[in-house]
């Protein structure tokens, strides 16, 4: 891990153990050890185009960790002051979002599949889909 779950990054690139061995590798994740939610939603993506833009969205609640198991993409994180973009293409590596961050994802290889662990159960409400939205709201948080 990069450093203890903070609040004062938008995101975090949490480094996860690999097991390995002339068979393989493999990566055991633990709620509270690994990442500081229990999981209650888990989700995958793939054959997505490349140039295609997913997301588009903020959560107002819900944490969460997107692996990228195959493949690459990238994100691109907006804190409502801030943008920046996060590479993804290492399984051994998660992508630590907390509530209240702006996300949109793209430039997928062909071969990306990425998985989201979820610390909510899907709830519509939870969403920001509006970027005047997402400022408004940032910005009397």
């Amino acid at each position: 891990m990069h450093q203890p779950y903070g609040t004062g990054s938008m995101y975090q690139l949490l480094d996860f153990k690999i097991h390995g061995d002339l068979r393989g590798n493999l990566v055991a994740l633990e709620a509270g050890a690994d990442f500081p939610f229990a999981v209650k939603r888990v989700y995958y993506i793939w054959g997505t185009s490349y140039d295609a833009i997913r997301g588009k969205h903020a959560h107002r609640q819900l944490e969460q960790v997107i692996l990228c198991l195959a493949g690459s993409c990238d994100f691109v994180l907006d804190d409502g002051c801030r943008r920046t973009v996060v590479h993804l293409d290492n399984p051994a590596q998660g992508l630590y979002l907390r509530h209240n961050i702006w996300r949109e994802f793209t430039h997928f290889s062909a071969d990306c599949v990425l998985m989201v662990l979820a610390s909510e159960h899907y709830d519509e409400a939870d969403y920001i889909r509006d970027y005047a939205l997402f400022l408004h709201e940032v910005a009397h948080d």
